[in-house]
């Protein structure tokens, strides 16, 4: 049976613009889009908060995959949201506009039964707030944490704390520099495991991840797609593919840690085929696969 998981991150809705088209608050934040992902191989429980505008219809889609939103706080006031505008080149963008609303007094509030879950997922919000979901549980089995440039601008000591007590941190390659000061990627990653997690995933967008196993490496390439629309929360869901994978096989070794990257890796190219969550839930378990397929094809090859 796979290990039930907890995310515990934000819950938003998103205005985004790119050169494929604009839309107006849309379903996002880091724990629905890690939701949206991991329940393709295991339960998941999602802890956050909205506000008494939110849409509840929108989240029907999520509770179809078997997602417990059961932990997802309505209170009154408006829901948090954010929106973007994407480059050209899609990598680039520049934020339009930041409300925080209801999600500014977030504090979490872990439910009782929720606090022996095996799996517990950080996901990118303020590490004090991290740190106090980790006080709640009872000795989760896996620790995997997530993080932003904006707080290790504001909170590296609240952050550090967070990292010591993880067992998997996943980083991309610029916050992997910025918590380090380390410029090398390998360096960085190796400084970042000395800090407490055995396992490090450092994600490099359009150009795959690299981990840090122990002394084990392994990199894996992004699968090249024919067109990008919206990269939002690609790598939430690259985290939510990788979690839900390790808790589907319920252990964490080289193997099992290599073939989390490459699901994680699948699910993200399907993110941002399109705008908000759209492509994501849409995804059947042939497409998943056949997807799964060619990274497959896409990595091997013959010495002889």
């Amino acid at each position: 049976m796979p290990q039930e998981i907890l995310v515990v991150g934000s819950t938003a809705l998103d205005s985004i613009e790119t050169a494929h088209g604009r839309v107006q608050e849309v379903l996002g934040g880091s724990a629905f889009y890690f939701a949206a992902a991991a329940a393709r191989y295991a339960p998941v429980l999602v802890v956050g908060v909205v506000g008494e505008d939110f849409p509840r219809a929108s989240l029907e889609p999520l509770r179809e995959l078997g997602v417990s939103l059961d932990g997802l706080e309505n209170v009154p006031g408006r829901t948090f949201r954010w929106g973007g505008r994407y480059h050209d080149d899609l990598i680039g963008r520049d934020t339009l506009f930041t409300e925080l609303g209801v999600f500014q007094e977030f504090r979490p509030r872990i439910p009782a039964a929720a606090r022996r879950r095996p799996v517990l997922f950080l996901a990118n919000i303020q590490p004090s707030l991290q740190l106090d979901v980790l006080d709640q549980m009872e000795a989760p089995a896996l620790v995997v944490t997530d993080t932003m440039n904006l707080w290790i601008d504001m909170a590296l000591p609240d952050l550090v704390r967070v990292i010591a007590r993880s067992h998997i941190l996943i980083v991309n390659d610029e916050e992997a520099r910025q918590i380090t000061g380390r410029r090398a990627l390998l360096p960085a990653m190796r400084a970042l495991q000395a800090m407490g997690p055995r396992t490090v995933v450092v994600k490099k967008g359009e150009h795959g991840a690299l981990m840090g196993h122990g002394e084990r490496l392994f990199a894996a390439p992004a699968l090249p797609l024919e067109q990008v629309v919206d990269p939002t929360g690609a790598g939430d869901t690259f985290a939510g593919g990788f979690v839900g994978s390790l808790a589907a096989d319920g252990r964490v070794d080289d193997e099992t840690l290599r073939r989390a990257v490459i699901r994680g890796s699948a699910l993200a190219s399907f993110s941002v085929e399109a705008f908000s969550l759209d492509r994501l839930l849409a995804v059947t378990p042939g497409q998943l696969a056949e997807r799964l397929a060619r990274f497959t094809d896409l990595t091997s090859y013959s010495l002889t």
